[in-house]
């Protein structure tokens, strides 16, 4: 019988999964390069949901959820972003109130 169980970033049979949500606001050379598309990917890769958009000051916004591990690793590349971008800071917080709820995938939202 085929497993249908959970299949991310090294999660072991029985372990519970503890899902936290990580705001983060990315600055730099980071519009313009594709780092939405490769945040996307990337959250993807690493089984995090949640969503970025384009901040009309520049800069990159993003709400991730996930285990603490995939979380850590997220931000790690965010720090970094797709070649094409500079990165000069990334803010990580707690997320905001407002948009506080269980996400399905990591979706890209458009520009605020």
């Amino acid at each position: 019988m085929e497993s249908r169980g959970f299949h991310g970033t090294g999660v072991q049979a029985g372990e519970i999964l503890q899902v936290r949500t990580m705001h983060l606001r990315i600055r730099g050379l980071v519009q313009g390069v594709g780092y939405r598309d490769a945040l996307c990917r990337e959250a993807a890769r690493l089984g995090v949901t949640g969503w970025v958009r384009n901040c009309s000051n520049g800069d990159v916004e993003a709400l991730a959820q996930g285990s603490d591990a995939a979380l850590d690793a997220l931000h790690s590349w965010a720090r970094r972003g797709p070649p094409a971008a500079r990165v000069e800071q990334v803010e990580r917080g707690p997320g905001p109130q407002e948009h506080l709820r269980n996400y399905a995938r990591f979706e890209r939202w458009p520009t605020v």
